[in-house]
C-alpha cells in the first residue's frame, strides 16, 4: 500500500512539474470586431463589381487586420435570416458601385426596402459608392431608408461630388468625396511608371447594356488599324454576344475569357494599352501600370474623370482616341488624398466606437 501511495504522489508531482515547464499560460481574452460587407459582386455577372470589391476589401483588411468580415449581397434580395445576421454585426460596409438611387421603389440595384430600417438602423457605412445615374430629387420613401440605415456619426465615402450633393440634399452631411477605391493606389509615383507612348497591342472592352453599334464598331476599327493585336476582355459574358453583332470585317481580335484572373494575367505581362468603355477595367489597367483611355458611356466615368483627372472621353467622341494612340500622354491622376486619409482615420477610430 505504501508503495502505491509513493507511486501516486510521484506521478502527481511529475505532472505538476511538466505543466509548469511546458504548458503555456492562457492568453488574455482578445476582442475581435465582427463586421459585415455588403458585397455587390455576389450574384453579379459584371466582373467590374468584383474589381471594386477587391479594392474595398484590401482597404478594410489593412485597417482591421485581425477582425472578422462576413459578406452579404446587395443585388440579391435578403431573407429574414440574412437581415437578422446583418443586424448582429458591429457595422456593415457597402463595397462601392453605383447602387444609390433617388427612387428605391423603381430602381433598387441595392435590394433594400422599409423592412431593412429595423435591422440595419445606423449600421451602414458607404465606401466609394455612387449614384446609379443622373436622377431627379430623392423621393421621401428612399430618403427615410437612407437616413435610417446610414450611420450618422462615421464618415461615408462617396465616389464623386454628384453623390455627395445627392446625400447632402436629404440631410446626410457626414460624407466625403474620396473617388472610387479602385483608384486609391494610383499615386504620383505609380503614374510615373506608366508609359507615355503606345504599345504594339491593346486590350479593350464593350458594354452590352449601353449599346451604340456605330461608335463601338468604330472604336474596334480604329484599334484594329493601329495595333497588331486587339484583346477584348469580356467583363460580362453578354459582351461577347454584342461583339458578334458588330465585329463584321474586323479580324485581329483575340478574346480574353470572362474571368478576373485571365484579365490580370494579361495586364501583368504588360506590353498593352487599355482603350475601352468599361470604367473599372480601366481602373484595373491603371493598377497594373497600363496606359489607359476610357470611353464614357454614362455618368460614372464622366464624374470621376472630372474629379481626379482620369483620362476619359465621351464615346461619341470616338475619333479622338487616334490622338491618344499615336500621341504622347502623361498619366497624372489627382486623388482627393486629404478626404481619403480623413475617411481612413475615421475607420481606425471605429475600434473606439461603441455600436
Amino acid at each position: 500500500m505504501k508503495q502505491l501511495i509513493y507511486i501516486k504522489n510521484y506521478c502527481e508531482s511529475y505532472l505538476r512539474s511538466y505543466k509548469k515547464l511546458y504548458q503555456k499560460e492562457p492568453k488574455k481574452e482578445e476582442t475581435y470586431r465582427d463586421f459585415g460587407i455588403l458585397n455587390p459582386a455576389i450574384g453579379s455577372l459584371n466582373l467590374g463589381d468584383l474589381i471594386i470589391y477587391d479594392s474595398v476589401y484590401k482597404v478594410l483588411r489593412k485597417i482591421f487586420e485581425k477582425d472578422i468580415f462576413i459578406n452579404f449581397p446587395t443585388q440579391i434580395h435578403t431573407s429574414f435570416d440574412a437581415k437578422l445576421s446583418m443586424s448582429q454585426r458591429d457595422l456593415l460596409f457597402v463595397s462601392g458601385t453605383n447602387l444609390l438611387s433617388s427612387n428605391l421603389e423603381t430602381r433598387n440595384q441595392w435590394k433594400i426596402d422599409n423592412s431593412h430600417k429595423r435591422f440595419l438602423k445606423n449600421k451602414v457605412v458607404l465606401i466609394g459608392c455612387g449614384w446609379w445615374q443622373y436622377q431627379d430629387e430623392i423621393n421621401n420613401y428612399t430618403a427615410k431608408i437612407y437616413r435610417s440605415v446610414l450611420n450618422n456619426e462615421l464618415i461615408h465615402s462617396a465616389r464623386d461630388n454628384y453623390t455627395v450633393e445627392k446625400l447632402n440634399s436629404i440631410g446626410i452631411r457626414n460624407v466625403l468625396n474620396t473617388t472610387c477605391p479602385t483608384f486609391w493606389e494610383i499615386t504620383p509615383e505609380k503614374c510615373k511608371k506608366i508609359k507615355k507612348t503606345k504599345e504594339r497591342k491593346v486590350v479593350t472592352t464593350l458594354t452590352f447594356y449601353k449599346r451604340n453599334s456605330v461608335d463601338d464598331k468604330r472604336m474596334l476599327e480604329i484599334l484594329s488599324r493601329n495595333y497588331d493585336t486587339v484583346f477584348l476582355w469580356l467583363q460580362s459574358y453578354d459582351d461577347l454576344v454584342y461583339l458578334n453583332e458588330i465585329q463584321d470585317g474586323i479580324q485581329n481580335i483575340e478574346i480574353i475569357p470572362p474571368t478576373l484572373e485571365a484579365y490580370d494575367m494579361l495586364l501583368k505581362k504588360g506590353g498593352v494599352d487599355y482603350v475601352g468603355t468599361r470604367l473599372h477595367a480601366g481602373a484595373r489597367a491603371l493598377q497594373n501600370n497600363i496606359r489607359t483611355l476610357i470611353l464614357a458611356v454614362d455618368n460614372r466615368a464622366v464624374e470621376i474623370g472630372k474629379d481626379i483627372n482620369l483620362n476619359v472621353i465621351k464615346r461619341e467622341d470616338v475619333e479622338q482616341i487616334q490622338a491618344f494612340i499615336n500621341g504622347s500622354y502623361e498619366t497624372l491622376i489627382s486623388l482627393p488624398n486629404e478626404n481619403i486619409q480623413k475617411f481612413k482615420e475615421h475607420l481606425i477610430d471605429v475600434r473606439r466606437y461603441t455600436i
